[in-house]
C-alpha cells in the first residue's frame, strides 16, 4: 500500500439525539451526533412509532386528502 494516502480512522464518542445514549464509533470523520439510534429506532425495538422529521408525515397526509379530493369529484 502507498502511504501517506489513506485516511486516518479513530475511534470516536457518538450522543443519540432520541434517547440520549452515548456509544464509540470508528470512523475517518468527526460525528457528534446521530437523530435515532439501535435502543430507539422502531425497527429494532418492535414500537410502531412515527419519527418524523421535517413534517413528512404531514405532507404525506395533505397529498393523499387532495388526492383522495381530486378522485371523488
Amino acid at each position: 500500500m502507498k502511504s501517506g494516502i489513506h485516511p486516518q480512522y479513530s475511534y470516536t464518542t457518538v450522543k443519540c439525539i432520541s434517547c440520549s445514549t452515548e456509544f464509540t464509533i470508528g470512523s475517518i470523520r468527526e460525528i457528534g451526533s446521530v437523530e435515532v439510534c439501535s435502543k430507539c429506532h422502531p425497527f429494532y425495538t418492535g414500537k410502531r412509532t412515527l419519527v418524523d422529521t421535517a413534517g413528512r408525515v404531514e405532507k404525506f397526509r395533505a397529498k393523499l386528502e387532495k388526492k383522495e379530493q381530486l378522485s371523488s369529484k
